[in-house]
């Protein structure tokens, strides 16, 4: 086979492996009961490590032009930047404080 300047096509199944892997870890990591923001974090970092897997090898950027990597990391790289900022707000107790449960009272409306 004639070499065309492109790299060895990856190996599609290992990639699959490690996607799967990745997501048993996600639910793993994701079941037990501990910190809302360790978990939060950790679950963040293993969906980014996902999604390069997947834009790298399932959608060739790999191999493509650093402009085109460019154009595709810079949202990706606001998106994780969101996330975090938010996450404060997400894993807070605070926005329930001054929540108080309406007292409600039952009235009869049957004439009896």
């Amino acid at each position: 086979m004639a070499q065309d300047g492109h790299d060895k096509h990856p190996r599609y199944f290992l990639i699959f492996i490690w996607l799967a892997v990745l997501t048993a870890v996600e639910v793993g990591v994701a079941i037990p009961e501990y910190s809302v923001v360790l978990k939060a974090i950790i679950l963040i970092g293993l969906a980014c490590a996902k999604a390069y897997l997947v834009a790298a090898y399932f959608m060739h950027l790999k191999l493509e032009k650093r402009t085109l990597a460019a154009f595709v990391i810079t949202p990706f790289l606001i998106c994780v930047f969101l996330v975090i900022m938010l996450l404060p707000d997400i894993t807070s107790d605070l926005r329930y404080d001054g929540l108080e449960k309406s007292q409600t009272e039952v009235v009869n409306t049957t004439d009896n």
